[in-house]
């Protein structure tokens, strides 16, 4: 038992150093090892996102939502930490965000009091943890400067809707309460989140207007923003580019409980009533995403309300990218654009 325990993780860690290899090659060399390129609604999926899809396709490695939860879960930790590599960080500290479990991401040189971003991981509301987004929390920290405090919350099916949206309402609502503990100034608070993590981020923003919450802007990556996920991008890469319909499908049915309407404005934020001074928002969405044309139209949503909002398509990129900053040169370069508009808007 030890011996086969040894043997996965020596084969986990040269997946890793192949991932980080390959992601690192010449672009040609890459373009040349992924095949002709794949051309879909007038985009390119870059060449060093194609190459790693196919190493994937090769190595047969099953996809979580094929697995039972607890082990999908595990997968989902081992791709995101594989994908996400080792990333500078000037101190991390644990904590307890209330009643839930947090990280505090401290960057090199960070002044006191200043911004912060509350993260909150994507996963479907099934996946994910502190660890499956050690890597981009860190990335984000040091290449924008904020604080950056992730959030554990409940997962379905243990935990059921709306168990995760409380735990994100009450996360937020503690970290007001407690910013001079934090080194974070009440003025310069922004709430962030990937995919699952983004709804509830979104969520948050509009539960901070409407009770008269601190909140100064809002980072949406892949936001899940219609729980019914039809037609569009969904139907153009909802096989083959990661994110699949069958994950999506899955995350539904395991975190959503029967008598949930997919309309309800907590899972679907697109169907919401935009409450007066919502904060600006900057919404990043990837060209090869199931979700994006979702996450394109909440944007337009609210600037449609008067919201300042920026909306980013990364166009040769896949869900997934945020965690993939240790294995690729574009994915990379998105995540830098990302910290950049951050550390513009609230510092």
């Amino acid at each position: 038992m030890i011996l086969r325990t040894r043997a996965t993780a020596a084969n986990h860690r040269l997946q890793a150093l192949v991932l980080k290899t390959v992601g690192n090659l010449p672009e040609p060399v890459q373009r040349r090892l992924a095949g002709r390129p794949i051309l879909r609604d007038g985009q390119t999926l870059a060449a060093d996102t194609q190459l790693i899809l196919r190493l994937q396709r090769i190595s047969r490695d099953r996809a979580a939502e094929t697995l039972p939860i607890l082990e999908g879960r595990r997968t989902v930790l081992r791709h995101a930490t594989m994908a996400g590599g080792r990333q500078p960080i000037g101190a991390v500290r644990r904590l307890a965000v209330g009643d839930l479990p947090g990280r505090l991401y401290l960057p090199a040189g960070v002044s006191t009091p200043g911004p912060l971003l509350v993260f909150f991981h994507g996963g479907g509301f099934v996946y994910g943890d502190l660890d499956s987004h050690d890597a981009p929390c860190r990335f984000l920290a040091e290449h924008s400067g904020l604080r950056v405090l992730s959030v554990d919350y409940r997962l379905g099916p243990e935990h059921r809707f709306p168990a995760g949206h409380d735990d994100a309402d009450a996360a937020y609502r503690w970290v007001v309460a407690h910013a001079a503990d934090l080194g974070a100034d009440r003025a310069r608070l922004a709430v962030g989140g990937d995919s699952a993590g983004a709804n509830l981020a979104a969520n948050v923003a509009l539960t901070a207007a409407r009770e008269g919450l601190p909140l100064a802007y809002q980072l949406l990556v892949y936001p899940v923003t219609d729980a019914a996920h039809e037609g569009g991008s969904a139907s153009l890469f909802g096989q083959g580019f990661y994110l699949t319909n069958a994950f999506m499908d899955l995350a539904n049915e395991t975190y959503l409980t029967p008598e949930t309407d997919l309309r309800d404005p907590r899972i679907s934020p697109i169907h919401a009533d935009i409450p007066a001074r919502l904060a600006p928002a900057y919404v990043a969405t990837a060209g090869f995403d199931p979700l994006r044309d979702e996450g394109e139209a909440y944007a337009r949503k609210l600037a449609d309300a008067g919201v300042p909002v920026e909306l980013k398509r990364f166009p040769d990129q896949i869900h997934g990218f945020l965690n993939a900053i240790g294995s690729g040169r574009s994915s990379r370069a998105a995540m830098r654009e990302i910290a950049a508009k951050l550390k513009a808007a609230v510092t």
